[in-house]
């Protein structure tokens, strides 16, 4: 390989049953395998991130729990003695081979509020560019439930998107997406490569099958969605196989490979800022001939294609839009405030000069049925 033409930007998600002994101990051992492997591609020239787990699941038994805690604030006191202990081993690892690592704690309202975004995206770009290895792991100690990513399958995948990864590797502990479960069928086959996300593969994914992990085939498959539609490669494997995550980048790995099609357009920056992050603040509802366009054509939505509008916002917001039938079909910015709209609609009040511009703008409108978007993310 030649690292000046072949560098790839990859994003690792470590889950906790990947990082911890079989009595939930942080197992330094480990990590050195992961951190080894992170090394081999640094040295190839490759930018590296991880999405690690286990601040909760090295931090449970020091906090006096004999099993993992239930209860939120028994995790997040868990977590703030295990993230101590996670990242200090991290950091001693990489340094004895000679690079430096960072940590980052993000929170779900971190990437709902753009400029917050931006930031964090630049800082990350800053880090990488100087051959840091950012950690990043969700603030599981100041998390609200309401706050939270879920997972940090989710957390990686969105984590990919905002830095524009080229390919996302998903450890976990099994060996990667099955046609059925392995678990209740043995002559249940791995899938090599994957295009599509179908509503079989959908219903074939299970539950969490780790005692100290939280996110399970679902997740992971909510996650390669999001990565699919940003046009980002993902992959599924092992954390128990050795050369996993080396093997993974050269496609030498075993375990499920995710291609985006190349007749699916991908979504920008923006777009998958509206799309995976931004928290719609209201409901649009929009005409039929309005709902054709923007699926057949990708148009902008016109103030007057609207037909009614659901809470409060401001303009800038970003909004749900659905059709007369209740279907939502995508999500955009506004430029008008929903008193606006609601003037329009009542003829109350207007200036028609005032409504020249597009009620959401093309470049700012994500169509979910010409996407693969997850809900509820």
């Amino acid at each position: 390989m030649t690292p000046d033409t072949d560098r790839k930007r990859i994003v690792i998600k470590i889950g906790s049953s990947s990082l911890t002994s079989m009595n939930g101990e942080l197992s330094r051992r480990k990590l050195e395998k992961i951190v080894e492997e992170v090394v081999r591609l640094k040295d190839d020239g490759h930018d590296v991130l991880l999405v690690s787990s286990g601040a909760v699941a090295a931090g449970y038994r020091k906090l006096g729990c004999l099993t993992r805690p239930e209860s939120l604030s028994e995790k997040q006191a868990a977590a703030s003695i295990g993230q101590g202990l996670l990242i200090e081993t991290y950091s001693d690892l990489f340094i004895s081979h000679g690079y430096v690592a960072s940590q980052i704690l993000i929170t779900r309202s971190d990437f709902s509020e753009e400029n917050r975004y931006d930031n964090a995206r630049n800082t990350i770009n800053v880090l990488l560019d100087r051959g840091i290895v950012p950690i990043v792991n969700e603030n599981d100690t100041i998390t609200m439930d309401f706050l939270r990513f879920g997972d940090n399958d989710t957390l990686s995948a969105k984590v990919a998107g905002l830095i524009d990864a080229d390919q996302l590797i998903i450890l976990s502990d099994i060996d990667g997406l099955y046609d059925s479960d392995p678990r209740k069928n043995e002559d249940a086959k791995l899938l090599f490569e994957v295009n599509e996300i179908t509503p079989e593969i959908e219903a074939s994914a299970g539950g969490s099958g780790s005692a100290v992990g939280t996110g399970g085939m679902k997740s992971k498959i909510e996650a390669v969605k999001i990565t699919m539609a940003s046009g980002i490669s993902s992959f599924l494997g092992k954390s128990s196989t050795g050369g996993i995550i080396y093997d993974a980048v050269y496609k030498n790995a075993v375990g499920t490979y995710f291609e985006p099609q190349e007749n699916i357009q991908n979504l920008n920056q923006k777009k998958q800022w509206i799309a995976f992050n931004s928290g719609p603040e209201g409901e649009v509802t929009i005409n039929h001939s309005a709902t054709e366009a923007i699926i057949e054509n990708q148009t902008s939505l016109e103030p007057s294609a609207v037909h009614s509008v659901h809470g409060r916002f401001k303009k800038g917001a970003v909004v749900k839009i659905f059709d007369v039938n209740g279907d939502e079909i995508g999500l955009g910015v506004v430029n008008y405030s929903s008193k606006a709209l609601d003037q329009l609609i009542n003829q109350t009040d207007i200036d028609l000069e005032e409504y020249k511009k597009a009620a959401i703008e093309s470049e700012q409108l994500v169509c979910l049925l010409d996407t693969v978007v997850p809900a509820g993310v």
